[in-house]
């Protein structure tokens, strides 16, 4: 189906809620051309997954289509098997090195302190004033440094993240290529300095990693630790605002033999993570629609997740629901970093909530940033009742 639709991702109402202009392209063009962005755009579940896992007919890495990269931008995150694999079981082994609950776990007194410290306020911001500093601190201890300046990492951290639309906003490409330049001199100083337990100790005593250009190693983590902050501090945002509009959520996971399959319903129903691309390395078809070689294809994994003819229910949180395989992290090769460090964080962050004696209530109207791949909240204004 090649049907024209009308979508514009950075539109603020689409930011805002977004659900029922996918539901709308679920229904009406599933498979649709949008000309700003040159893509195909996947809306169902069945299509959007098989993409993601099926890296043979997919690519993300571009030079097997004849793009040029220069090595000294290349990271796992845009190799796709065999060539990605023998780092990436060493990033995976590396980020178990300091386990990732343990890692929540230390955070729990910080996180106790920031609420005590504002509890007394007539309102403050959930993002700037708790999420941004415990992301901060959470992926500094998986990666094995200390926490740079909170202010120039939030600024790295959205400058990326606005590069990542600079297909439907060209305006985002240099600022984003500065900042990504910024966070790789300061891991470069980071591997040079750090005598910190961590991933990056972890790598640097490798045997295996010592084949492996230098960038190379350092560009991963880099990427590594952008996706763990940004995981973090966005799904911490879009969790505590789904259980502040839905209260008896919240209660529910009392229930302790829920936690597990209610962190991944909050996943699937309002992972901040939109969507990704990949490139067709031969001619291929979805559906009724032909895919010629070279031409890309962008994943909208949110809508996908609210896919009615895959999740029962969909737009209800079920937080028994199993199996439960959203596409909140992506899949296959390319699974997002931050994955389970975000999902140990999630549960710490919900018992912590529950345990509260004050309540946790809305103060004002949230603000997102204007980003379209990681839906983010800017602001949450909340308040603590006594």
């Amino acid at each position: 189906m090649t049907t024209s639709i009308s979508y514009e991702p950075l539109d603020w109402s689409t930011i805002v809620d977004p659900y029922p202009v996918y539901a709308e392209l679920r229904d009406r063009a599933p498979v649709f051309w949008h000309e700003q962005m040159q893509s195909w755009v996947l809306t169902r579940y069945p299509d959007c997954r098989d993409v993601l896992r099926n890296h043979e007919l997919w690519a993300r890495d571009l030079r097997r289509l004849g793009a040029e990269v220069p090595d000294e931008r290349l990271n796992i995150q845009y190799q796709d098997p065999p060539e990605q694999a023998k780092l990436r079981a060493l990033i995976v082994n590396a980020m178990r090195t300091p386990d990732t609950r343990d890692i929540c776990r230390r955070a729990r007194p910080d996180l106790e302190g920031h609420f005590e410290r504002l509890g007394d306020r007539e309102e403050f911001d959930l993002m700037s004033e708790v999420a941004a500093p415990l992301a901060l601190q959470i992926t500094c201890d998986l990666v094995g440094v200390e926490p740079p300046a909170l202010e120039t990492y939030v600024r790295i951290f959205e400058g990326l993240t606005r590069r990542m639309d600079s297909g439907l906003d060209p305006s985002h490409a240099e600022p984003g290529e500065k900042v990504g330049l910024e966070l790789h001199a300061m891991m470069k100083a980071w591997f040079e300095q750090t005598r910190l337990p961590g991933m990056i100790a972890s790598l640097r005593e490798s045997p295996h990693t010592k084949s492996m250009p230098d960038t190379y190693v350092r560009n991963t983590v880099s990427a590594v630790f952008n996706a763990s902050y940004s995981t973090v501090y966005a799904s911490t945002g879009a969790v505590v605002l789904t259980l502040l509009e839905q209260p008896h959520v919240l209660d529910q996971l009392r229930d302790r033999s829920l936690m597990a399959t209610g962190v991944a319903e909050l996943i699937r129903f309002c992972s901040p993570a939109q969507g990704t691309s990949r490139v067709a390395t031969e001619r291929t078809r979805i559906g009724d629609t032909t895919i010629e070689r070279g031409e890309s294809v962008v994943t909208l994994f949110a809508a996908a997740n609210r896919d009615p003819e895959y999740f029962e229910r969909p737009d209800e949180l079920v937080l028994d629901r199993s199996p439960n395989r959203h596409l909140g992290f992506g899949w296959g090769p390319h699974i997002c970093a931050g994955a389970q460090l975000a999902t140990d964080w999630l549960c710490e962050l919900i018992e912590f909530l529950n345990e509260q004696p004050q309540e946790l209530t809305l103060a004002g109207k949230p603000v997102y940033m204007r980003s379209a791949t990681l839906r983010n909240l800017e602001s949450l204004p909340v308040r603590l009742v006594h």
